[in-house]
């Protein structure tokens, strides 16, 4: 019996191991806003937690010439965007809100309108604090808004986390 309980357990560990970045980090809640005719630029937002410290340090996506890491700022009553050269930190078991008026992904130069109610895809690239890089795929849905907490209550529950 401990056998197919062990059995089962690793299992279900191996299903659930697709999470990103080895474990390492989780992507929820991931929006892009939709775009019309002529808009060559639009935001992508969501919520990473990184289990050790990290850096989200590049994205790509085949939708847009350009993607970049940036961050809104106001200074001295002026909101200011730049990117962040340097990447993202994301502090060990903190989840770092990309949102907008804060930071969030740019996708520029895009090739076609997003869509609403579409997917696209971004490529996330992470940096360990060993300075190694993994790549993580998302399928980002375009929206005009942050979609509702649906996937909240799936991501919550790891079976990784449990102790036998």
């Amino acid at each position: 019996m401990k056998f197919s309980k062990h059995l089962i357990a690793a299992a279900l560990t191996t299903v659930c191991a697709v999470s990103a970045f080895a474990q390492n980090v989780t992507v929820t809640d991931a929006w892009a806003r939709a775009t019309v005719q002529g808009q060559k630029a639009t935001g992508a937002f969501m919520k990473i937690t990184a289990k050790d410290n990290a850096k989200l340090v590049g994205v790509s996506s085949p939708v847009a010439g350009v993607a970049e890491i940036h961050e809104m700022k106001m200074e001295k009553d002026i909101m200011k965007m730049a990117a962040l050269p340097n990447g993202l930190d994301l502090p060990a078991g903190k989840a770092v809100e990309l949102k907008p008026g804060g930071y969030h992904l740019m996708l520029m130069d895009l090739k076609a309108p997003l869509a609403k109610d579409t997917t696209v895809p971004v490529t996330l690239t992470f940096q360990d604090a060993k300075g190694v890089k993994s790549n993580v795929e998302l399928k980002v849905k375009v929206g005009m808004q942050a979609p509702m907490m649906q996937q909240q209550k799936q991501m919550d529950h790891n079976h990784g986390d449990h102790k036998h």
